[in-house]
Order: C-alpha cells, then sequence, then structure tokens
C-alpha cells in the first residue's frame, strides 16, 4: 500500500514548490493535478520529468482538469461539471484527450477526471449521448495504452458502473474518493464497493459530513473525524486484493489547515493500513 498525496501545479514553479512540500511530508508518490491545458505542451514534458527525477516522486496518475465553469454544489454544478454539459461537452472531450497524450509522456497510464452529474436513469437520451463522449475519450486513452479513471461523487455507483458497461471499452475505472461519495450524497464509500470495488485503481483518501441541505456539498473535514469508515474500507478493500495507491486530497480552506490535515492524514491513514494489511 502507498500511501501519496495530491500536487496541483500549473507551471514549473508551482511543481517544485509542491514536490518540495511533498517530499519535506514524507510522501513519495502522488497524483499530478492540472486544469490549464494551454501547459501541456512538449516543452513542459522535459520539465515536468526533470523535477519528478529530482525529487525522486513517482507519479500513480494524472489528474486531467478541462476548460470552462466549474461550481461545486448541487445547482449550478449540473450545468458547469464534466462531460454531462452539452454546451461545454466537445471542448472537454478534446481538452481529456489532449491531457492524456501528455500524461503518456510523462509515462502515466491512468488518467483521473470527474465527469460530472451522470443522469440516473439509462433512457434519458443525455445519458446516451454522454456515454458516446466517453467512449471517445476511453478509446483515445485506449490507443495510448492508458486507463481512464471517473472521480466519484457526482453520481451513484450504480451509475458509474452502467457508464462502464454500456461504453465497453474495458479502460474504464474508478479513483475512489472516500468523503466524496458522502459529500455529494450519493453512497457510503464502504458499501459503494460492493458495487464498484473491482474497478477501483486508486483513491483520494478524505472524510466528511453528508450534506444538511438540497444545495450545497457536504462538509470536509480531517480523517477519522466524519462518516469514512476507513478500517472497514481498507478491510473491503483488502478482500478485493487491492494494495495499491492511495492519495491524501485535502481541500479543507486554508494552507495552514492543508498542510496539518495531510499531516494527519499520513499518520492516520499509515496507522489504519497497517492494523489491516499487517505491513
Amino acid at each position: 500500500m502507498r500511501i501519496g498525496c495530491t500536487v496541483t501545479f500549473s507551471n514549473a514553479e508551482d511543481l517544485e514548490l509542491r514536490l518540495r512540500e511533498l517530499t519535506g511530508q514524507g510522501f513519495d508518490n502522488c497524483q499530478l493535478v492540472n486544469w490549464t491545458p494551454e501547459s501541456w505542451t512538449d516543452e513542459f514534458v522535459p520539465v515536468v520529468l526533470a523535477l519528478l527525477d529530482k525529487y525522486k516522486v513517482t507519479p500513480s496518475a494524472f489528474w486531467c482538469g478541462w476548460e470552462g465553469p466549474k461550481v461545486w454544489n448541487f445547482y449550478e454544478g449540473q450545468e458547469t461539471l464534466g462531460l454531462v454539459p452539452e454546451k461545454w461537452r466537445a471542448i472537454r472531450v478534446q481538452n481529456l484527450k489532449d491531457g492524456a497524450d501528455f500524461a503518456k509522456k510523462l509515462g502515466i497510464t491512468d488518467v483521473i477526471t470527474h465527469m460530472g452529474y451522470i443522469p440516473e436513469n439509462p433512457l434519458d437520451p443525455q445519458f446516451t449521448a454522454f456515454c458516446d463522449a466517453v467512449r471517445e475519450v476511453a478509446e483515445h486513452c485506449k490507443a495510448n495504452g492508458q486507463n481512464l479513471l471517473f472521480e466519484s461523487g457526482q453520481e451513484t455507483p450504480v451509475t458509474m458502473l452502467r457508464c462502464f458497461e454500456t461504453v465497453g471499452t474495458g479502460n474504464l475505472y474508478c479513483n475512489l474518493d472516500t468523503a466524496n461519495v458522502i459529500l455529494y450524497g450519493k453512497a457510503n464509500p464502504v458499501d459503494a464497493l460492493d458495487v464498484i470495488g473491482p474497478r477501483v485503481r486508486n483513491l483520494h483518501a478524505k472524510d466528511g459530513f453528508y450534506p444538511t441541505n438540497g444545495h450545497d456539498l457536504g462538509r470536509e473535514v480531517p480523517l477519522g473525524e466524519g462518516k469514512v469508515d476507513f478500517k472497514a474500507l481498507f478491510e473491503k478493500l483488502k478482500e478485493l486484493n487491492y494494495d495499491s495507491w492511495v492519495t491524501i486530497e485535502c481541500e479543507i480552506a486554508g494552507d495552514a489547515a492543508q498542510k496539518a490535515g495531510v499531516a494527519h492524514a499520513k499518520k492516520y491513514l499509515e496507522k489504519v493500513t497497517s492494523e489491516v494489511y499487517g505491513k
């Protein structure tokens, strides 16, 4: 079990700062997170590779952002997030294909993104259109020898699985965000493994509470203080023979709070995974 952290960057200066902080906290792996398609150039590739080598950090995945607005709530989120909104679908399909090509040049096989509020109703015409868009990206990734991972949260686990089955390319997987399924009120991460467990290839280790109104997401809190039962989660992952990446993502407001949250999460996860996996 390899515990890492997300590293969000848009340029070389950002990346070096974050990698220095990462290794200073005792990590040797990360998900590279980038929301600036204009930075995915051939010229930037050797810069990123050199910095990863300098700090001896292994990237477990490339978290690929996309252009256009993004509002993380239950109302505007329906119209702004992922490949679901028709207005933004074409440009974001191209963003994801471009991001996959950038990741391939970095030697990264797993590409992650948020897909948006996938329709629950499989007979909704938007479900078919959405799956067609996903298939275009997934086939591009497959040609690159890559996998496309959905970060969980905005859809129920069964809707995600239905999309995987409908697209049918064989390279769709889940980046299980343990808090997001709770923050969006969609599932419990432990029970979600009954549905999508075999499709999990990476985790966002995060904690939080369910929504308390119909407009806003639930509240993120430090690991062990929310609704995620991490011991039960890792016990089920062990049953599924998962012994791979665990990526801390801390989005609690404030730099100091985030750094403290990451440090706490590392110790917490090391203890829980040691208890479950015995190493």
